[in-house]
């Protein structure tokens, strides 16, 4: 590396640790300045998640658990693993991640992903290519929570829309994966050898197992409240510009955390929020790689993946607007 190199290196590092003060600095003041709106939004991303991210995901999060813990996860979808895996290509244990991952709903495709290749039951290769479509709106939030909040009166075309992008999605990524894996060959290199030689668990019977599933599934649900309650609490960071567009303000608050960001929206702007809902949020973001945190995952591959798809379903709705 050149003196030149160094130079920009250490000017761009001193600005992005300037710029991340000054944040933190105007936040802090926003908090001073507005107590009461800075506790409702608090208590905003505590009652969503208690109302709704934990009915809807510590029972998948503590089931899985036992599955895995118990190595049952290739049984599990061993009806399903051919049609799944002649699709697909996948393992048994990457039908398991896909298969939860659509039917539990975020963020247990990444979840799933990263505990099966923590414990060397799925490679990190294949785990990178699932993750890429795996981790999206489960259809009981979507059905109970978005559905009604959107007041959507034909459902079957955006839940058409929501799952069939990413079905499809995944055919082209895991079948023409060598394109992608250029996003995550370091990475995944260096965690590969390891996750080559980590020894598969053995089965833990029913009690461990679960008792470890339960441990598991609250560490999980609690990480995902803080984000919840710590991204509602950024909505305040564009308070003293209420002078905004309310169309621009809805898509700042969806872009931020999405169960919020649909709440505030209520259904003044359901196509806004549909074609938002693949992203998920910089809250889902932070969520997902708290779950594939040290196993070889690569989130800026995830990223990529999902404003692709997120681009892509504006398109099908710009071109058919099925509202």
């Amino acid at each position: 590396m050149t003196d030149i190199q160094k130079t920009l290196n250490r000017m761009w590092h001193s600005f992005f640790r300037f710029l991340y003060t000054a944040i933190g600095v105007y936040l802090i003041f926003l908090l001073l300045r507005y107590p009461s709106l800075s506790l409702q939004y608090a208590l905003t991303g505590l009652d969503l998640w208690f109302e709704k991210m934990i009915p809807t995901l510590l029972p998948f999060m503590i089931l899985s658990g036992i599955l895995i813990n118990m190595n049952l996860t290739e049984g599990f979808v061993r009806l399903l693993h051919p049609a799944l895996h002649f699709l697909y290509g996948t393992s048994p244990n990457g039908s398991y991640t896909l298969l939860m991952g659509f039917l539990c709903g975020f963020p247990m495709g990444a979840r799933i992903a990263g505990e099966l290749c923590r414990t060397g039951r799925l490679s990190v290769k294949e785990g990178n290519r699932l993750l890429a479509f795996c981790n999206n709106i489960g259809p009981i939030y979507f059905l109970s929570f978005v559905a009604g909040t959107l007041s959507l009166k034909k459902l079957p075309a955006p839940v058409l829309v929501m799952y069939g992008i990413p079905l499809a999605y995944g055919l082209f990524v895991m079948r023409f994966s060598a394109v992608f894996d250029r996003l995550t060959k370091s990475v995944s290199q260096a965690f590969q050898s390891i996750s080559d030689q980590t020894k598969i668990p053995q089965a833990e019977g029913l009690l461990d197992a679960t008792d470890h599933a339960v441990l598991s599934g609250l560490t999980g649900i609690a990480k995902l409240g803080g984000y919840m309650v710590f991204f509602n609490l950024l909505n305040i960071l564009f308070v003293p510009f209420a002078h905004l567009p309310e169309t621009l303000l809805h898509a700042y608050y969806c872009i931020l955390e999405i169960t919020g960001g649909i709440a505030r929206c209520g259904s003044s702007h359901p196509c806004l929020v549909l074609i938002m809902l693949p992203f998920g949020g910089f809250s889902c973001i932070t969520q997902t790689y708290s779950m594939i945190r040290g196993t070889g995952l690569s989130i800026r591959a995830y990223v990529c993946h999902k404003l692709v798809q997120t681009a892509l379903t504006a398109l099908v709705y710009m071109l058919w607007q099925p509202f």
